[in-house]
C-alpha cells in the first residue's frame, strides 16, 4: 500500500498535486500511524501563509523548495510500531500533514503523550510537537473526536488571545475590536473575553452576509460590516484581526490613530488582500504568535496548565454552540484538493465543519 500525500505549491496555494510513495521500513523507536481523519479550517490556510516566517513546512518537509505539505490537526491510528511504549492499535491526537500515513519517532512517552523525537522538528516550536494518546484521555474527549480536530485548534487560539489580553491588562481599552468575527477563532475570541470578565465593548468585524450569524451566536455587544469603520467610536481600543485585510486594516489604524493600543495579526482569511508593509498610525500591527504565549504562561503556570485551562474551555464552548456547526465528512485526494481551494477562495463557511480522510479514494 502506497502513502499518499497532497503537496501545495509555496508560491501558488492553489496549485496542488498529488504524491504516492511505497512503506517505507520503519527504524527501532519509530511508529507509522495511518490519519484516519483530519480537519481543514482558515487556520491551515494560515499555516501555509506563513510557513516559512514561522517554520510549518518544516514540520513534514518535501525536500523540495518549491512545495510543501499544509500541516492539519487530526486523529489517527498506530498501524506499525517499533517502540516498546506504542501499541499497533493506539489512536493518537496531534499535528498531522495532509497525507494518508507518516512516520512518527516517540520520545519522553508519557501515559496521555508523547513528542516527536525527529531531529528536524527540534528546533521548531514544540507545542506542535506533542501527540496525545487517546484512550488515557477522559471519555468526553474521545465523543468529540470531529469537534477537537475542527474546532478545538481554533477555540484554543481565541482562549490562548483573550489570555493574553487578560494577561496585558486589556491594553486598558474601552473596546477590543476583532476583525473576521464569524471565524471560530474570532466568536470564540469573543466568548472568552467575556468570560475573563472583560467590561470594555466588544465589537466583531464581519462581511455584510455573515452579520445574521454572528448576531444569533450572541457573543458580541456590536456587529458591523467592514465597510462600517468609520463608525466606530474613537477611543482606547484594541484590534484583534483574523482576517488579514490590508484595507480594513489601514482604514481601522487611520480612524483610531493612536487610540490603537494594540494590533494583532492572527489569521489571513482575506490572505490575498494582505501586504503586511504598511506605515500606519498607532502601534505597529504584530503578528501573534500562539506558542509564544503559551510559552510564557508555562513558564509562570507550569508546562501543562494553560492547555489544560483552554482544552476544558474549548470543551465547554463546542457543547455550548454545537448547533451552530455542520460536520461534514470528505474522502479522497480530489476531494481534500477542492475544499483546500474553497477555503483560499473564502467560499467555506464559518457554520461547516470540514474532515477529510486520505485512506480512502
Amino acid at each position: 500500500m502506497n502513502i499518499k500525500e497532497v503537496w501545495v505549491n509555496k508560491q501558488n496555494y492553489r496549485q496542488t498535486l498529488v504524491k504516492k510513495f511505497p512503506q517505507k521500513t520503519l527504524n527501532d523507536g519509530e511508529v507509522k500511524v495511518a490519519i484516519t481523519k483530519f480537519a481543514l479550517t482558515s487556520n491551515n490556510v494560515g499555516y501555509a501563509i506563513s510557513g516559512d516566517s514561522i517554520g510549518y513546512w518544516n514540520y513534514f518537509p518535501t525536500n523540495d523548495e518549491n512545495w510543501g505539505k499544509v500541516t492539519v490537526w487530526g486523529v489517527a491510528e498506530v498501524v506499525e510500531s517499533k517502540h516498546h511504549d506504542i501499541a499497533i492499535g493506539e489512536k493518537l491526537y496531534g499535528f498531522f500533514p495532509m497525507a494518508s500515513h507518516v512516520t512518527l519517532q516517540p520520545d519522553n512517552v508519557r501515559t496521555q503523550s508523547f513528542v516527536d523525537g525527529a531531529t528536524h522538528r527540534q528546533p521548531l516550536a514544540p507545542f506542535y510537537n506533542q501527540y496525545q494518546r487517546c484512550q488515557a484521555e477522559p471519555e468526553i474527549m474521545q465523543n468529540f473526536e470531529a469537534e477537537r480536530c475542527v474546532l478545538f485548534p481554533l477555540y484554543m487560539t481565541g482562549f490562548i488571545i483573550a489570555d493574553f489580553l487578560t494577561d496585558n491588562g486589556y491594553f486598558d481599552a474601552k473596546q477590543i475590536i476583532i476583525g473576521s468575527v464569524s471565524s471560530k477563532t474570532g466568536y470564540s475570541l469573543a466568548s472568552f473575553l467575556r468570560s475573563n470578565g472583560y467590561q470594555g465593548k466588544i465589537i466583531g468585524l464581519t462581511s455584510g452576509g455573515n452579520i445574521n450569524f454572528v448576531e444569533s451566536i450572541d457573543k458580541c455587544d456590536q456587529v458591523l460590516s467592514y465597510d462600517n469603520v468609520e463608525s466606530l467610536d474613537n477611543v482606547s481600543s484594541v484590534y484583534i484581526d483574523m482576517a488579514g485585510n490590508s484595507k480594513v486594516l489601514a482604514n481601522l489604524h487611520h480612524h483610531l490613530q493612536d487610540n490603537i493600543k494594540s494590533s494583532q495579526i492572527v489569521g489571513a482569511t482575506h490572505w490575498e488582500s494582505f501586504t503586511g508593509k504598511q506605515e500606519l498610525p498607532g502601534c505597529k500591527p504584530q503578528f501573534f504568535f500562539t506558542p509564544a504565549h503559551i510559552k510564557k504562561r508555562s513558564d509562570e503556570w507550569g508546562p501543562t496548565v494553560l492547555m489544560e485551562k483552554a482544552m476544558i474551555a474549548s470543551t465547554q464552548l463546542s457543547q455550548q454552540l454545537k448547533r451552530l456547526i455542520a460536520m461534514e465528512y470528505h474522502a479522497g485526494s480530489e476531494s481534500t484538493q477542492q475544499l483546500w481551494r474553497d477555503l483560499l477562495d473564502n467560499k467555506v463557511s464559518g457554520q461547516r465543519g470540514l474532515m477529510l480522510s486520505l485512506l480512502d479514494e
